[in-house]
C-alpha cells in the first residue's frame, strides 16, 4: 500500500475530530453572538441609559482590559488544564455575564458585567486552539480553525438576524437572557460527548495514528512553560504584531458598525439586519476560504512558511479597498466594502492563529495564544480611545477604516521580519 492510499484510508476510517471542531464552531458562534449584542442595542441603551460616545467607548474599554486579562489566565489555564474542563467552566461563566446585561441600568453597571463577560469569553480561542492542536495534524489545522473560527461571523450574522426582532417584542433584556441560556444548552452537549482523543471510544486507532502523524511533536506535554520564557522566541513577537495590529480592527467592526450604520446612514435597528448580515455572510465565507487555500498550498507544496503567509498577504490586500468607503455614496457599495474587509479579516485571523500551532511545540500553544491576545487586546484598548474620542470630535468614521485598510500589510512586513522562515521552535527550559 502506498503512502498516500494508507493516508486516504486512515482519513476514510474515521472523522470524530470534526465532531470536536463543529463544537468548537458553536461555541465561537454564541461568543460572538452574546459580545454583539452591544453593538445592535446601542442605539436603543443610548437612550435608556444616556451614554455618549466617549463613555460607550470606555464600556468597550472595559471589556478589552478584562479580555486580556482573561487570555492571560485561560491562555495559560489551557496547557495545563484538561480542555474538557476548562471550557466548560467558561462556558458556564460568559453565560451567567451576558444574562446579568438583563439587569443592569446603568453605565457603571454595564462596564461591570461587560467586564465579566470580557473576561470570561476570552477562553474560547486560547483552548479552541489548543484543543485543535491535539486533534489534527498540521495539514488540517488551518481548515479546522477556519471553520471553528467562522463561528466569529456566524454569531456576527445570527445575532442581526433575532436579536432586533427579541428587542422590538420583548425589550433588550430578553436578548440578553436568550444568549446566556444558549451557552447554557452547548455546555450540556459539550459535557456529554467530549473525551480526549486518545481515550474516546468514537475515535478509532487509524484516526488517532492520522491525528498524532505529525513528526517532531513528540515533546511532552506535562512540562511546563511560562508566560516569560515564550517571550524569548521571535516567532512569539511576530504572533504579538501580528494581534496587536490587527485585532483592533476586528473590534472595531464588531462594535461600531451598528453605531456607523445608524449615525453615518441612518438605518435605525428594525433595519440594520440586512447590511449585518451581509457583512457577516461574506465573512463566513472569507474564513473557510482562506482556511482552504492556506491548506491545499500546506498538502502541495509542504511548506508552512508559504502557504500561510501567502493566503494572509491576499487577504491584507483585500483589506485595502474599506479606504474609499466615506467616497462610495451608495449604502450597499459601502456595504460590500466592509464585508470584503471582515472577510479578509477572518481568513487572516485563521492563518495567524494556526501560525502558532505550525512552530510552536503542543504544551507552549495556550501561553503563545494568550500572550499574542494580550497585545491585541492592548491594541483594542488603545484603538477604542482614539475611536471615541474621534467620534466625539468629529462624528466622522472616515479615519478609522483608512487606518484599517493599512493596519495588515503593515503587520505582515514586520511579521516577516520577525520571522522570514518558520521552523519549528525547540523550547528551552528555564
Amino acid at each position: 500500500m502506498s503512502v498516500s492510499t494508507s493516508v486516504a484510508a486512515r482519513v476514510a476510517s474515521g472523522r470524530y475530530r470534526w465532531t470536536i471542531c463543529a463544537m468548537m464552531f458553536f461555541a465561537t458562534t454564541i461568543n460572538y453572538m452574546d459580545r454583539q449584542m452591544l453593538g445592535l442595542l446601542a442605539p436603543l441603551l443610548q437612550k435608556d441609559i444616556g451614554w455618549t460616545q466617549v463613555q460607550y467607548a470606555q464600556t468597550v474599554m472595559v471589556f478589552t482590559v478584562t479580555y486580556a486579562l482573561g487570555l492571560a489566565v485561560f491562555g495559560r489555564i489551557a496547557d495545563k488544564v484538561a480542555e474538557k474542563g476548562v471550557y466548560g467552566t467558561a462556558m458556564a461563566l460568559w453565560s451567567v455575564a451576558a444574562m446579568l446585561h438583563a439587569v443592569a441600568a446603568t453605565v457603571p453597571g454595564f462596564a461591570a458585567v461587560r467586564g465579566f463577560l470580557g473576561f470570561s469569553e476570552a477562553s474560547n480561542f486560547p483552548v479552541a486552539i489548543r484543543t485543535t492542536a491535539l486533534w489534527f495534524p498540521k495539514k488540517e489545522r488551518a481548515l479546522a480553525t477556519s471553520i471553528w473560527n467562522m463561528g466569529a461571523t456566524v454569531g456576527g450574522l445570527v445575532a442581526p438576524a433575532f436579536v432586533p426582532i427579541v428587542a422590538v417584542m420583548w425589550g433588550w433584556r430578553a436578548a440578553f437572557i436568550i444568549g446566556g441560556v444558549t451557552g447554557f444548552i452547548w455546555l450540556a452537549v459539550w459535557m456529554v460527548i467530549y473525551r480526549p482523543a486518545k481515550s474516546h471510544p468514537r475515535v478509532s486507532e487509524e484516526e488517532l495514528a492520522y491525528i498524532n502523524s505529525d513528526a517532531g511533536e513528540t515533546e511532552p506535554v506535562e512540562k511546563k512553560v511560562s508566560w516569560l520564557s515564550v517571550l524569548r522566541y521571535r516567532e512569539t513577537w511576530a504572533f504579538m504584531v501580528g494581534k496587536f495590529m490587527t485585532d483592533p480592527i476586528w473590534w472595531f467592526y464588531l462594535f461600531w458598525l451598528p453605531k456607523w450604520l445608524n449615525e453615518s446612514n441612518h438605518i435605525d435597528i428594525q433595519h440594520m439586519g440586512a447590511p449585518l448580515m451581509v457583512i457577516y455572510g461574506m465573512s463566513c465565507v472569507g474564513s473557510v476560504a482562506a482556511g482552504w487555500v492556506s491548506s491545499r498550498l500546506m498538502a502541495r507544496t509542504q511548506r508552512a512558511n508559504f502557504a500561510r503567509k501567502a493566503t494572509m498577504l491576499v487577504c491584507a490586500l483585500c483589506v485595502m479597498p474599506i479606504a474609499l468607503v466615506s467616497q462610495f455614496q451608495t449604502l450597499w457599495f459601502a456595504v460590500l466594502a466592509v464585508g470584503l474587509a471582515a472577510a479578509a479579516h477572518q481568513g487572516w485571523s485563521a492563518n495567524l492563529v494556526t501560525l502558532v500551532s505550525d512552530v510552536f511545540p503542543k504544551r507552549a500553544i495556550g501561553t503563545v495564544i494568550g500572550v499574542g491576545g494580550v497585545m491585541g487586546m492592548l491594541g483594542s484598548f488603545l484603538f477604542s480611545g482614539v475611536i471615541g474620542e474621534t467620534l466625539q470630535r468629529t462624528g466622522q468614521y472616515w479615519a478609522l477604516f483608512a487606518a484599517g485598510a493599512l493596519a495588515y500589510i503593515i503587520a505582515l512586513a514586520i511579521m516577516h521580519l520577525l520571522m522570514p522562515r518558520m521552523t519549528l521552535v525547540k523550547l528551552r527550559e528555564d
